[in-house]
């Protein structure tokens, strides 16, 4: 990535709309733009101020293109940290596509994808958590996914991991202080304190970690599985979540063999739904890949809505139950949904809920042809997922990149803890603690291999 080179890019979405904005971001930046655009007055775009908009227009060979305004920043006070131009233009495709190849004609080179903010990130503008924090808040769905990414953006996870890697700075420089005076036998560093230090950030990393499973839910979304055996209610379960007729209802069972999903979002969440076929035994080729299609939706979902039929008798829901555990992973949450109680009496009804209440499963009694039990299922939803619980002001980790660092560095303190009820010797302690920082700061971005960074911005839109 050549630093001293002008790129530019359309910022907008691609197609036609009133406007769109082009981005120019370099030493060159008001030279190159200088050459295509005329101004009213003649202004000069080295000589504006920063953030300063004109009004003109983009000339092709003398010929004016278009009617458009200008925004300058001059270094370092923009986004990249370079100086940088921003034109709208009328969101003509042409129009678009012309005003590149003058930018490029004149000497600027096309953007790659997420080339902006990894100037931004090499020219410290921001770490590397809120560069991607950028990219999660261009992608955020729901209000939820959009303040946690606008959290991280303002520096949330930083600050966290700055405090971890200095407390760890300050330890292994009391530890290597000792090293130096090794032969003159003076403890610089008190190992029951050293001890308590590193059980506080295992502490706090085991927060973080732990924070992982709600984070990625709220920033992804939840695949949610609704699974059971044919005719218990599945399809109507679906519509009446969506609040449409997306699958089909029949009396007849089988009538979903394959996987039907849709998506909507609930507390500020969203969960991906997916109706599959039914399990059960079947000679029928097309039902058998259905109910393969269902085994392997299981294993993906990070949440499973088991449907059992309230007028079955409890050994048999009992193993269905059985052989639907067997496929989860111990990880999946899962709710099982007792539907069509409205065929049950009230006595029997009774008995069944005193039943149930006495296993160890989280259930919930319906019937999923009255809209009146919605607002109590998505309730019970957030709670299995957490969400419910979630505090606005905690700290949560959404990357997955983050948290398998976050993993090693616990691994590495786990070590270190160990060495110190031990006593085992400096110098390999210090090389633990630094293997934990060198950990903490591939998240920061104060280690950034090439390679972690091609992962990150290949993974942006052009023109951010």
């Amino acid at each position: 990535m050549l630093l001293d080179s002008t790129i530019c890019a359309i910022a907008s979405p691609s197609g036609e709309g009133a406007i769109t904005i082009i981005r120019l971001s370099g030493n060159d930046a008001f030279t190159i733009a200088g050459k295509i655009f005329s101004s009213k007055n003649n202004h000069h775009l080295s000589k504006l101020p920063s953030h300063k908009m004109v009004y003109g227009y983009i000339k092709d060979n003398n010929q004016i293109l278009d009617e458009v305004l200008l925004t300058t920043y001059k270094k370092p006070h923009s986004y990249t940290g370079e100086d940088a131009v921003e034109i709208f233009c009328h969101g003509a495709p042409y129009i678009q596509k012309r005003i590149i190849e003058l930018l490029i004609e004149n000497g600027a080179q096309q953007a790659r994808e997420g080339e902006f903010t990894l100037r931004a990130f090499l020219n410290g503008k921001m770490d590397l958590t809120q560069a991607e924090a950028v990219n999660d808040l261009i992608q955020s769905k729901t209000q939820l996914a959009n303040n946690i990414a606008l959290k991280q953006l303002k520096g949330t996870i930083s600050n966290e991991i700055a405090a971890i890697r200095k407390k760890l700075i300050d330890f292994v420089s009391l530890i290597e202080l000792e090293l130096d005076f090794g032969e003159e036998d003076v403890e610089f560093a008190n190992r029951n304190d050293l001890l308590k230090t590193v059980e506080e950030i295992l502490a706090y990393l085991e927060k973080l970690i732990g924070s992982f499973t709600l984070g990625n839910a709220i920033k992804n979304g939840i695949s949610t599985a609704i699974i059971g055996e044919p005719n218990v209610g599945k399809s109507t379960l679906l519509n009446l979540i969506l609040r449409d007729n997306k699958a089909i209802v029949s009396e007849i069972p089988g009538t979903t063999r394959d996987v039907i999903e849709d998506t909507i979002n609930i507390g500020g969440v969203l969960f991906r739904f997916m109706d599959t076929a039914g399990i059960h035994k079947t000679s029928d080729t097309i039902e058998q890949l259905g109910i393969e299609r269902t085994y392997q939706t299981i294993h993906k979902a990070g949440l499973v809505l088991l449907m059992l039929d309230a007028t079955d008798d409890t050994t048999k829901m009992l193993e269905t139950i059985k052989t639907v555990s067997e496929q989860l992973n111990n990880e999946t949450k899962r709710l099982f949904i007792i539907n069509k109680i409205d065929k049950l009496s009230g006595k029997d009804l009774e008995q069944k809920k005193i039943f149930w209440q006495q296993q160890p499963y989280e259930t919930l009694f319906i019937t999923a042809k009255n809209p009146k039990i919605l607002p109590l299922l998505e309730e019970k939803l957030l709670t299995i997922t957490g969400i419910q619980s979630y505090n606005h002001e905690q700290v949560l980790v959404t990357n997955t990149r983050h948290y398998e660092a976050l993993l090693r560095t616990q691994e590495a303190l786990l070590r270190v803890k160990t060495g110190l009820q031990s006593k085992t010797p400096e110098d390999l302690l210090t090389q633990d603690i630094k293997q934990a920082l060198y950990y903490l700061g591939e998240i920061s971005g104060e280690i950034a291999p090439d390679d972690i960074l091609h992962n990150i911005f290949d993974n942006f839109c052009i023109g951010k």
